[in-house]
């Protein structure tokens, strides 16, 4: 799928990951459910989330956390506040510090309430993403708070490309645990 130029397109987008990801999550076996990702021994697999993430909670958990920044991010700027994406001390070259804090944060949450919280901040998402107009959303510079891009790159990292990451690290995963 390509990736969104408009509001339409986003939200078309980000309902069709989303959707794709819960049904792959519904077809998870037990087997893939409590055996914990282990990616180690594969080369390609270098970035630090192929470590971080050891089963569906922990991605959940990534995905609803980084809903909320948004969440949080977006209505304070629109109110006026100065609040940048990524909170202190993080910042674009240490967001993964802040993953893994995430990871940390959530160590207890169980697979249930994971589930719940990110269906919970999706339709949030959606929500706020549905209040914004194409130019709103799709005009770069058009809020001073998004720097250098538009406020829908946000809305599309958040949703239809973080899903799709999800699912791509759930099939790796289901790949694994056939053998």
């Amino acid at each position: 799928m390509p990736r969104p130029k408009s509001k339409q397109e986003l939200l078309i987008a980000a309902e069709a990951n989303y959707d794709k990801l819960t049904a792959f999550i519904g077809t998870m076996t037990e087997t893939e459910l409590e055996t914990p990702f282990d990616f180690s021994d594969d080369a390609k697999k270098t970035e630090a989330h192929w470590r971080r993430d050891r089963n569906l909670r922990d991605v959940l958990v990534h995905l609803y956390e980084w809903q909320r920044l948004l969440l949080i991010w977006a209505p304070a700027n629109l109110s006026g506040e100065n609040v940048p994406f990524l909170p202190a001390p993080y910042n674009w070259k240490t967001y993964g510090d802040m993953n893994i804090e995430i990871w940390k944060k959530h160590r207890d949450t169980s697979l249930e309430t994971a589930k719940a919280l990110l269906a919970d901040s999706h339709r949030q998402v959606m929500a706020l993403a549905e209040s914004f107009s194409d130019d709103a959303l799709f005009q770069k510079k058009y809020y001073p708070w998004t720097g250098t891009s538009n406020l829908g790159s946000y809305f599309i990292s958040v949703t239809s490309s973080h899903y799709d990451w999800a699912i791509k690290k759930l099939k790796a995963h289901r790949k694994r645990t056939a053998v």
